[in-house]
């Protein structure tokens, strides 16, 4: 059995001895061929050209992504948390340590233990666990302008949870309604969902969605405006993933397969945390049964 590892060296969480790590674990169950990212993107063309019994991905949810729009079909894929937040595996209750996530994953190699999911697309460009228009892309940007440190690796959460005060502070607690979805209503930025939860703020879960799933469609929630007195109300309800939000405040979809956005002005769009400009219009669709991965 081999396996292709892709590795993003200048992610958070990865350095030579945790490579040598993960190594030595899916040596356990398979001969590894392991492959550098060298610069934005390459991570797709290293995943399409990838020949094997199964891709293992070390890296942030960026190099996630990457490798979701690269992968050949058919072929299992494993994730390996190397980021600030990485989200995939740990959605998928992988460890977050990624030495332990690689023997969990040499376990699956060699079980056949795998599970077949959902993937979302946003004009066009696969997503994993979420994408949005507005505010979380407003953040991505934000956080993503401050750069990279000396070693090449992103900020930590700490920068986010800065960049979130400062941009709610910069907008005075208040977000008018700013883009249409079709059949549903106005809204002041929408999130997307394709499991729950959305994301995570350090180890809190932020549960916008918390009825989505990996094996449905996608879920979409879209505040209908906000306001400084319902800033605290929101906030309850991501954190725990329940609270008193009531249907006139919030514009919200399950288990769909297309969702149509038309914005009053150009908008950031972001999918798993990668920005992907400014958009007026975006179409969501969901990729039913579309990847196997290795859990």
């Amino acid at each position: 059995m081999e396996v292709v590892l892709i590795v993003n060296p200048f992610a958070s969480a990865v350095t030579e001895d945790r490579v040598r790590a993960v190594e030595r674990e899916l040596g356990r169950a398979a001969t590894v061929r392991t492959l550098l990212t060298e610069r934005p993107g390459h991570g797709a063309v290293l995943a399409a050209a990838a020949v094997g019994d199964a891709l293992v991905v070390y890296s942030g949810d960026g190099g996630f992504n990457e490798a979701l729009n690269g992968v050949p079909a058919g072929l299992p894929l494993g994730f390996l948390p190397g980021g600030r937040t990485s989200v995939m595996p740990r959605a998928l209750g992988l460890p977050r340590d990624p030495v332990a996530a690689a023997r969990a994953l040499a376990e699956a190699l060699e079980q056949r233990r795998t599970r077949t999911i959902s993937l979302g697309r946003v004009n066009g460009r696969r997503f994993g666990f979420s994408a949005g228009i507005g505010l979380d892309g407003e953040l991505v940007r934000r956080v993503d302008a401050l750069g990279r440190r000396e070693d090449g690796r992103r900020p930590g959460d700490a920068a986010y949870i800065a960049a979130a005060v400062r941009l709610l502070a910069a907008k005075h607690g208040r977000f008018e309604p700013a883009l249409e979805v079709r059949g549903l209503g106005r809204a002041a930025f929408l999130l997307v969902a394709n499991t729950d939860p959305y994301t995570y703020a350090g180890p809190l879960p932020i549960h916008a969605a918390p009825e989505a799933q990996f094996e449905l469609g996608l879920d979409l929630v879209a505040p209908a405006k906000v306001t400084t007195r319902s800033v605290p109300r929101y906030l309850r309800y991501l954190f725990r993933g329940r609270g008193q939000i009531e249907a006139k405040d919030v514009l919200y979809g399950h288990d769909l397969d297309r969702i149509e956005v038309t914005c009053d002005r150009p908008l950031p769009l972001q999918a798993d945390g990668e920005d992907l400009g400014d958009v007026t219009e975006a179409v969501f669709e969901a990729e039913r049964s579309a990847l196997t991965v290795l859990i």
